[in-house]
């Protein structure tokens, strides 16, 4: 599925309607060059599932968790990493446990990391609007996406 976003706004809506089908334990991977919108769209999700407080990008602690009323968010930011060793994802892992999970720049982790539920890219569209693109397996829950985003 793909939307056209024309602003913060319209990312974040999006994330909050993709949120609404997610659970503890699902996995949301984040692709998009420096700016895209990707912490613009945990933001959205993680606002939607009960998160009051600031959501900021995590590039230089490689990963926040969020508590609030819903689920525990996790948002974790492999920008600066070149591959996971078994060490470092000892150090992630809690990150997944009984949360949703956002993970940008994920490939860096891609053979250790769990299988995403959904993945999201996001490109831009000069002069500034983006182009979301959202993919998963779960056909349900892509409609489901499509139908509340039209």
């Amino acid at each position: 599925m793909t939307r056209r976003s024309t602003g913060v706004d319209d990312t974040e809506r999006l994330a909050a309607h993709l949120a609404r089908a997610l659970r503890p334990g699902d996995s949301v991977w984040l692709h998009g060059e420096l700016g895209a919108g990707k912490t613009a769209f945990v933001r959205g999700a993680a606002r939607a599932l009960g998160i009051a407080g600031a959501v900021t990008s995590p590039t230089y602690t490689v990963g926040n968790r969020y508590r609030g009323s819903g689920p525990d968010v996790s948002h974790l930011d492999l920008y600066r990493s070149t591959g996971m060793t078994d060490e470092e994802w000892g150090d992630l892992e809690p990150y997944f446990d009984e949360a949703v999970a956002f993970v940008e720049w994920p490939d860096a982790g891609a053979r250790i990391l769990p299988a995403p539920r959904v993945v999201v890219h996001i490109e831009f569209v000069p002069p500034d609007a983006r182009l979301i693109t959202v993919s998963s397996d779960d056909r349900a829950l892509l409609n489901a996406l499509a139908a509340a985003c039209p």
